[in-house]
């Protein structure tokens, strides 16, 4: 469903050349649950700002099904990444002045969906998610960090994305809410038959999920569920 092909990043920096990413090639199946982990600057935000359409690589693809989202240009390319790609962030990225349903219903919004749709869309992903009642109504500074966490995550999902791309989700939550979270994470990836890639640097966390790869200096290798030393290229 995901295949990354000879994917390269490079920038321009100080006067010489920076590799950020590496002649990067993966794959992952549609409903896989996928960690990408590493150092901070081993390329982490780079690949993930590549996956999501949010930069252009220097060179390489990306495909999607039959999509070459590397390719694609301006407006094409904001069409589908509305409706094609959700993001989760680390510190929720939620609208302040909207409720936790309004947050829901904005990437519907946004893509055009039928208005009619929208409230039973945002109300049946929240459900999934736990937020029920009147936290539905609640602005985000009225839930805790994992209530808000568990919004963005139903926002990411609203316009049933091929892939959803969660950049340390649990990295502002405690122990036990990050548990719970990751348990939620891995748990739609089967019922929304959706791809989520996570890229964190929690070990315990990566360890769990269908594929493991590291990345080191812009380089990509896939680690075994046996261990970080059990790795090979890709």
């Amino acid at each position: 469903m995901l295949r990354v092909e000879k994917l390269r990043k490079e920038f321009n920096q100080g006067g010489g050349t920076v590799v950020a990413v590496n002649d990067v090639s993966f794959s992952v199946n549609e409903g896989d649950f996928v960690s990408i982990v590493g150092k901070s600057g081993s390329g982490k935000s780079t690949l993930l700002g590549l996956l999501g359409a949010l930069d252009s690589p220097t060179s390489g693809s990306i495909h999607i099904d039959d999509t070459d989202i590397a390719n694609l240009h301006d407006r094409r390319l904001t069409t589908y990444r509305q409706k094609t790609i959700g993001f989760v962030f680390q510190n929720y990225n939620l609208v302040p002045n909207l409720t936790a349903l309004e947050n829901v219903m904005l990437p519907l919004e946004y893509a055009k969906a039928p208005k009619s749709t929208w409230e039973d869309r945002a109300t049946k992903l929240l459900t999934q998610v736990g937020i029920t009642g009147d936290k539905v109504y609640r602005m985000p500074g009225k839930l805790s960090g994992g209530e808000q966490q568990r919004v963005s995550i139903a926002r990411a999902l609203a316009n049933q994305p091929k892939l959803v791309l969660a950049d340390e989700p649990t990295g502002n939550l405690d122990s036990e809410n990050g548990k719970i979270i990751f348990e939620l994470l891995k748990s739609l990836a089967k019922t929304e038959n959706t791809t989520i890639l996570v890229v964190t640097h929690d070990l315990d966390i990566a360890g769990k999920m269908d594929k493991i790869f590291r990345l080191h200096d812009g380089k990509l290798s896939q680690v075994t569920k046996k261990g970080a030393s059990d790795e090979k290229n890709v």
